[in-house]
């Protein structure tokens, strides 16, 4: 991914900050008090290496293996369900989100090999705005200026999730924290060692202007700004990339 976190071995001891809200209090709701997102996002945390099926039953096609951890941080991994089934069995199927290639891609896994969370958190980026804006229960709380991808490299579009957060050395790209999505770059296959993997990061011993599109498809924020979100940020948290 460009100038970000990817799977190179330098990055593979890089400790996992954790998010859990104990010491945080909620953000306070927007001035119109009104919600404009939805309030809340289930999630499968995966207890075990997990097929996933093109339909809700183990005689559809695999669609992938996924990992009960994470590459990087070695975090239980955490995926958006967006639909819900029961095969002729009797059995409970989620459809999720899924990391990796193709961009945005779903798939059935079986509940019984997940355990259930829900989040209030949900991020959105806008390309055109070069802005992210956090959600909780579904009220705007905070909004970044952010630099994205360039032209030749553009931030890919779609509907994603945080797959891992990562506290980055001083010396690292991108440093202090990245956030490690699911999403892909469309034109770099690889990138520095990765796979092309995108990530919001901030702009330690990297810069760029905040508000220029000047990235390799990343999105970078300044220092203040990530580290709001890394403190808060949980893996399997939405983000949604729009124009």
């Amino acid at each position: 991914m460009g100038h970000s976190v990817h799977l190179a071995s330098r990055l593979v001891t890089a400790l996992l900050l954790s998010a859990t809200g104990g010491a945080i209090a909620p953000p306070s709701p927007s001035p119109a008090g009104r919600p404009t997102a939805k309030a809340t996002q289930q999630l499968a945390i995966l207890n075990h290496d997990t097929q996933a099926f093109s339909n809700p039953n183990r005689d559809s096609g695999r669609v992938a293996m996924v990992s009960k951890t994470r590459p990087i941080t070695g975090e239980q991994t955490v995926l958006p369900v967006i639909a819900h089934a029961t095969d002729g069995h009797g059995a409970a199927w989620l459809r999720v989100l899924l990391p990796g290639r193709p961009d945005g891609h779903a798939g059935w896994i079986s509940a019984g090999s997940t355990t259930s969370a829900v989040t209030e958190w949900q991020i959105t980026i806008r390309i055109s705005a070069r802005q992210v804006t956090v959600y909780w229960d579904g009220r705007p709380v905070r909004t970044f200026t952010a630099v994205v991808g360039m032209p030749s490299t553009p931030t890919p579009l779609g509907r994603f999730f945080v797959e891992e957060t990562v506290k980055l050395n001083r010396q690292e790209v991108g440093a202090p924290y990245a956030l490690a999505l699911s999403a892909r770059s469309n034109v770099l296959k690889e990138f520095d060692g990765g796979e092309g993997q995108t990530a919001l990061h901030g702009t330690n011993n990297i810069g760029g202007i905040l508000g220029t599109a000047a990235s390799h498809g990343c999105i970078r924020l300044d220092t203040q700004a990530i580290t709001w979100l890394a403190t808060r940020i949980k893996p399997g948290i939405p983000v949604t990339i729009t124009r």
